[in-house]
């Protein structure tokens, strides 16, 4: 096929179910123009990657442009809401920062509030306390409070950004129930080859056991780590990034709640990696992502039922992955979706995010029979930065500690980085500026955050904060902090807001 065999994309083949296969379809089933079937292929014998249960606000996004009712899938899915994430022990042991979602203050005259912020710090009088007193989102969830937030940009509620948590096979199996009334059809089966056009190379159709055969014009590769129609068939090659991420291994368990659910995911740092803690209605999420160079499975395994709250509801399941990602997730009339193009580990909840952000661009770029190279080359460019980006973001968590108390510390904290996150770092050090470039996931709330968090004090600041006067700046800080400070304390706590908004029927009672 080349661009000039034009004609209308009718057969979308989704091969994979979970998260990313069933976000997929329900997207297409909503927003493909009618005449477009769209057919899920998923084996009830593959097991799917459970480890999504943590999301970041552009999640909101996607479900409203599907036209999700929010309480209905917080029902549905045994969903809590979320404000940030708590990291205990990064820096150091003992230490503790939130990354909130959401605006530190407000910029005063062109001048970004964290450099006032840091100015103040520099006087020490008065003390101007941590900054995260200084975002709702972060104060809120230290309370264990909630509410969503106003639509009017006047008010110190239009702050606030949330996300969820929840389950992930839940979820998917909520959108495979929206999926399945909008068309989509799934078939129970295990794909077994891949047939491809002889000249192009482009796939044709896949075979399932039983010599049944799924013909198509577009494939969506959602086989997770497998990779089976980009990876395998198509031999679209693997970088690794094993060398600036090297946790490779995690076991997962639930475990039943203890106390009040808390509006904030927990990542805390071990000595070969880090703990999650994810909070749902009905259960708490919990696992031990590492490095198996630095500690053997057992003593991992061990590690995370040690750390566990309440007591353990199943045996720990253990999954084996590398961050990295494809060359190339779009290729021929193939795109990989999720796992299947790149893994980068849970640690800033960014999984759901790529899957949603690659069928965001996919719908944008959606190809006619052409298969045209522009759209390829641009969603490829497009898709690959948002990795590495992301992957840099991750990377600083570990580099950027003063920890030396294990091996695997020692690595981290003195191994060569990407370029690209030492100019980000060089620019910080300097005048203490971020810049978000185009696309990036990340504001520079969220790098100032981490940054102030992991410990890395600039060596000056943008000089344009030491034209305002300190007194005003000093009241202006004083009054930010009193707002939200009292904004919190009316705002309910995150337990009575779910009882009364959006109680799961699988709800436990704390």
């Amino acid at each position: 096929m080349t661009d000039g065999q034009l004609g209308r994309v009718t057969k979308v083949v989704i091969v994979g179910g979970g998260t990313a296969g069933w976000m997929t379809a329900a997207a297409l089933s909503r927003l493909v123009p009618s005449g477009v079937s769209v057919t899920l292929v998923e084996s009830e014998e593959i097991g799917t990657v459970g480890v999504g249960e943590a999301t970041i606000p552009s999640l909101l996004d996607y479900n409203r442009m599907l036209g999700i009712d929010e309480d209905a899938f917080v029902r549905a899915t045994g969903a809590t809401f979320k404000l940030g994430i708590e990291f205990r022990d990064w820096a150091r042991p003992g230490d503790s920062y939130l990354h909130p979602f959401g605006t530190h203050g407000r910029d005063v005259e062109g001048v970004s509030f964290h450099q006032l912020w840091l100015r103040q710090v520099a006087l020490s009088n008065p003390d101007p306390g941590p900054i995260g007193d200084y975002c709702l989102s972060a104060v809120a969830a230290r309370r264990g409070r909630f509410t969503r937030p106003s639509g009017n940009p006047q008010s110190i509620l239009s702050s606030l950004f949330y996300a969820f948590h929840f389950d992930a096979a839940l979820y998917a199996t909520f959108l495979r129930d929206i999926a399945e009334q909008d068309g989509v059809v799934r078939v129970e089966g295990r794909v077994v080859a891949v047939d491809r056009d002889a000249e192009t190379g482009f796939i044709q159709s896949v075979r399932l056991e039983g010599d049944r055969r799924i013909d198509g014009e577009l494939f969506i590769d959602c086989s997770g780590f497998r990779s089976l129609l980009l990876g395998d068939a198509l031999g679209v090659p693997f970088t690794s990034w094993k060398h600036w991420l090297p946790c490779d291994r995690a076991w997962a368990v639930p475990s039943a709640r203890q106390g009040p659910l808390t509006p904030y995911t927990r990542a805390t740092a071990d000595t070969a990696g880090w703990r999650w803690r994810i909070p749902l209605q009905h259960r708490v999420g919990n696992g031990y992502v590492y490095s198996s160079a630095h500690i053997d499975d057992d003593d991992a395994r061990r590690a995370l039922l040690a750390g566990l709250e309440g007591q353990a509801l199943g045996e720990p399941r253990q999954l084996r992955f590398e961050a990295g990602r494809r060359e190339r997730l779009w290729d021929r009339n193939c795109v990989a979706i999720g796992l299947a193009g790149g893994f980068l580990e849970p640690l800033e909840s960014t999984s759901i995010h790529l899957i949603q952000s690659g069928i965001t661009r996919l719908m944008s770029l959606f190809p006619d029979m052409g298969f045209g190279a522009t759209e390829i080359d641009a969603y490829n460019r497009v898709m690959l930065r948002e990795y590495e980006q992301v992957r840099d973001f991750v990377i600083l968590h570990y580099h950027a500690t003063e920890r030396s108390d294990s091996p695997f510390w020692d690595q981290c904290r003195t191994m060569s980085i990407p370029a690209s996150l030492s100019a980000k770092l060089a620019l910080w050090s300097g005048k203490a500026r971020v810049f978000r470039e185009q696309g990036e996931l990340f504001t520079p709330d969220g790098w100032i955050a981490v940054l102030l968090g992991q410990g890395i004090r600039p060596s000056s600041i943008d000089p344009l904060a030491a034209t305002l006067p300190p007194g005003e700046s000093v009241r202006f800080m004083a009054h930010v902090r009193d707002m939200i400070d009292k904004t919190a304390t009316a705002m309910p706590t995150h337990e009575s807001f779910i009882a009364q908004h959006c109680a799961s029927p699988l709800r436990q009672p704390a």
